[in-house]
């Protein structure tokens, strides 16, 4: 098969390789995708350049957790009538060798999961690291029905699906952006009153995120917990929550003392280690959005299998808001 891997960490141009591999085949529990479109996300593009600090956790590694296409060979223990199933797949690469930007790709059958007619290949493909994370920082901390959620950075991959999925649980949303010209971005993903941070005073951004409640957020689903956390203190109101899955850097002071006084909980989310019933929960949602019409993050830049070093820089340096998509 054709694919794309990397046998050591660094930029782009300089570490990825594009060949020939063998077709890898299932084991048990496990289903072979033919591979039709390949979802480069930043985390992705994180693994790649090392920036954890966790080295090579293989000799060679193929690229990308999530994928779409459709299931041609299954493993020992999975049903036969899988194979020509559409389907969307997450986890390709989490703690596994070889990911999606490849012909084709095996994951465990759990892992695969069937398109809805109406959505696209491309709709499923960008899912995975971005959804599944948006999930569990919306439902982290418990139901949202009736509850205000406010969503910090509304416009971005994570921040779009967090939106679509608090409306879907019932919740009242708030989002913030940074420009002007994200504020439609999070209005179509369904946030009710979206708040531009551009120029804004503190006192200023706090009256506006509370001008639908007043009595304080309920919850926090927060994309940048060094810059925002003093703020999303006087948001929200006692017992609530928030649920952080980045950071633009390191945490300086946190508020420590009003956050206990309002029994505040605080949930730091990492998208490989989430466990498998809350992984199966979210695809099931996320699937039920596409089902219901919604339309997903979009595609603002597609990219060849040969061109997966430009798609990877596109990602890294921000040309982008979403995912790049490779077409293999």
């Amino acid at each position: 098969m054709k694919a794309a891997w990397y046998e050591r960490q660094g930029p782009a141009a300089d570490v990825l390789v594009v060949g020939q591999m063998p077709d890898p085949e299932p084991g048990p529990g496990e289903v072979r995708i033919r591979t039709r479109v390949s979802a480069v996300h930043p985390g992705d593009v994180k693994k790649r350049q090392d920036s954890f600090g966790v080295g090579m956790p293989f000799p060679r590694v193929i690229p990308h957790s999530d994928g779409a296409g459709t299931i041609d060979r299954v493993g020992a223990g999975v049903a036969a009538t899988r194979v020509g199933e559409r389907v969307w797949c997450f986890g390709a690469q989490s703690y596994r060798a070889f990911g999606t930007a490849a012909e084709y790709v095996v994951v465990p059958s759990s892992q695969a999961i069937v398109l809805p007619d109406r959505a696209t290949l491309e709709q499923g493909a960008c899912l995975g690291i971005p959804g599944i994370t948006a999930d569990r920082a919306v439902h982290v901390a418990g139901p949202v029905r009736d509850r205000v959620v406010l969503v910090q950075g509304g416009a971005g991959a994570v921040g779009r699906c967090a939106v679509a999925l608090a409306r879907q649980a019932g919740a009242s949303v708030v989002a913030t952006v940074r420009a002007p010209s994200d504020v439609a971005v999070a209005q179509r993903a369904g946030a009710q009153h979206v708040v531009c941070t551009e120029g804004l005073a503190v006192d200023d951004l706090v009256a506006r995120v509370l001008a639908p409640a007043p009595d304080g957020v309920d919850h926090i689903v927060e994309v940048a917990f060094d810059a925002n956390v003093a703020v999303d203190e006087l948001l929200l109101r006692q017992g609530g929550s928030i649920a952080t899955y980045a950071t633009g850097g390191t945490p300086g002071p946190i508020p420590f003392w009003p956050l206990v006084f309002k029994n505040v909980g605080v949930f730091f989310l990492g998208s490989d280690d989430f466990s498998a019933p809350a992984k199966a929960a979210a695809a099931a949602r996320l699937t039920e959005l596409l089902a219901a019409g919604w339309a997903g993050l979009g595609v603002e830049a597609s990219f060849a299998l040969d061109e997966v070093a430009a798609a990877h820089a596109a990602v890294e340096t921000r040309r982008i808001a979403g995912p790049a998509l490779l077409r293999v």
